[in-house]
């Protein structure tokens, strides 16, 4: 079993703090290896019905329970799923309860709780860097061509038939259950558009026709995407200056291996390393942000700057993601910094394993790999200033 070190401590951590950790991700994450390879925890499927036959009285299950750690697996398969959890957050504070779904807690109609105060919540998102090290190879191109869900990544071959049965499961189990969806041929269209014009511009006129439904309901199918992690919808980050963008959307798929998937791509060529390369970059910046206030930035005159990182009573921070670090141009960060002349400024490459600084045409940059990322991120305590 590979051990995932990163988001094992995760846990560790957020439960110094709560009692109850909601662990979420889209289906095939990962959320059943990782809540089994936790020490010391007794493990629950509550898609088995006597274990849910178990907890039909909470009280009860949680005094009989001979383990001061409990992973509760899919629980919103249970009837009352918030009642269980917000009993033992009560009643039994020291039990630690790691609690898993496939999608947001705030999805299931079946949480009549919101368990404020109660809570701590962790998204598993797809291999990131700190996975990609202790996967088999650890192959970056590979990761971009197959996708991050596990499974698929540790597929010896282009794991075609994987994907569409993960879209089957989803829209039964995801879409189905959480929100009775109907017209499933139109949804289905309409992820495939996404997929394949990832990380574009998000026009929902350009979809109703071909999915032969109305704007509004382009808008709830959209709202569904990002509620269960499929799509992340990046908002322009503006202060409304009128050189600058404020309301066109980009849509981003959440796994690259999809992305590649749809377009038809089976073998990884350098002109489709740079757009699957900013797929990972952002990968990486929700995990280790575990926050979705992540924007791009675009003036009227097209120039664009790939993702903004804002910060409260703070300057914001802007990433550009190149594949290689000298195909790097300064122009779109030029004009961004003019505008906030205080901004920080990062260019992560996927070329590099240190951390450069340079002055380039008077301006301060600073050119990092992936794991050089993460660790500016921890060091500059972005994750607390992040807004």
């Amino acid at each position: 079993m590979i051990k995932r070190k990163y988001w094992l401590k995760k846990i560790e951590e957020l439960w110094r703090g709560r009692s109850i950790v909601w662990l979420s991700g889209v289906r095939r994450v990962g959320k059943t290896v990782l809540t089994k390879s936790l020490p010391r925890v007794k493990y629950f499927d509550c898609e088995l019905p006597r274990v849910r036959n178990m907890m039909a009285d909470p009280e009860r299950f949680l005094k009989n329970v001979k383990s001061q750690c409990l992973a509760l697996d899919e629980i919103h398969r249970v009837d009352n799923p918030s009642e269980i959890l917000k009993i033992a957050a009560d009643h039994f504070p020291r039990l630690k309860i790691l609690a898993t779904g496939s999608s947001t807690l705030s999805a299931s109609t079946k949480f009549r709780d919101t368990l404020a105060g109660r809570k701590a919540e962790l998204w598993l998102t797809p291999i990131m860097s700190d996975d990609l090290e202790r996967f088999r190879s650890g192959n970056l191109k590979h990761r971009l061509l197959f996708g991050g869900l596990p499974p698929f990544y540790l597929s010896r071959r282009f794991p075609e038939k994987y994907f569409q049965e993960w879209v089957d499961a989803y829209w039964a189990k995801d879409i189905q259950e959480l929100f009775r969806l109907e017209r499933r041929s139109s949804f289905q269209k309409f992820l495939e558009l996404l997929m394949i014009q990832s990380g574009g511009i998000f026009e929902a006129n350009k979809f109703a026709n071909p999915c032969a439904v109305s704007h509004t309901t382009i808008a709830t199918y959209l709202s569904v995407l990002e509620e269960t992690y499929v799509a992340h919808v990046i908002r322009p980050f503006s202060t409304y200056k009128k050189t600058e963008i404020v309301a066109a959307p980009r849509v981003y798929m959440f796994d690259t291996g999809f992305v590649c998937y749809y377009k038809g791509i089976q073998e990884l060529l350098a002109k489709e390393t740079g757009f699957l390369w900013e797929h990972f970059v952002l990968n990486e910046l929700q995990a280790r942000l575990q926050s979705r206030h992540i924007h791009y930035w675009r003036d009227k005159q097209g120039h664009e700057v790939d993702f903004i990182i804002g910060r409260r009573g703070q300057p914001p921070i802007a990433i550009e993601a190149k594949w290689n670090s000298r195909d790097f141009n300064i122009v779109n960060l030029r004009v961004f910094l003019r505008q906030y002349p205080r901004s920080e400024a990062l260019v992560v490459c996927a070329d590099l394993s240190a951390t450069i600084i340079k002055q380039v045409d008077g301006i301060t940059i600073t050119f990092m790999g992936i794991s050089e990322l993460a660790r500016w991120i921890e060091e500059n305590e972005i994750v607390k200033a992040s807004s």
